[in-house]
């Protein structure tokens, strides 16, 4: 199972961008699902937090109200919408899911936990 991202790039200060991570392969389930983000000499840190079933989300103190993590489950998908981008929001962005493949695996509370190999967000003042 892996972790495809997409959607990175190039964007202007207060402009916005929305980074896409889907699921390789069949799998029944996604369960807990986050994003993160590692700056050029910096260490990698957590954006935002969905916790199985999405009953609750977590975002750094510096996204809130700005940033917002979703899934389309039929699609196996999850997204990081991000909007009011600044220049510190530059960094490379990586998903991580915990996914159950099979039904059985999901009735049993096993996953596996898979990361997305990152994409780019550069934000140009």
């Amino acid at each position: 199972v892996q972790l495809v991202e997409s959607g990175g790039g190039l964007v202007q200060a207060g402009g916005s961008l929305r980074v896409s991570c889907a699921v390789s392969e069949s799998t029944f389930s996604i369960n807990a699902m986050g994003w993160y983000r590692q700056a050029p000499g910096k260490q990698r840190e957590l954006v935002a937090d969905e916790t199985k079933g999405g009953g609750n989300t977590n975002y750094a103190d510096s996204v809130k109200g700005r940033f917002t993590i979703f899934r389309d489950n039929a699609k196996k998908t999850m997204y990081l919408q991000m909007n009011s981008l600044k220049p510190e929001d530059t960094a490379v962005y990586y998903c991580r899911a915990h996914v159950s493949p099979l039904y059985s695996d999901y009735v049993n509370n096993r996953y596996l936990e898979v990361w997305g190999q990152g994409t780019l967000v550069t934000v140009s003042s």
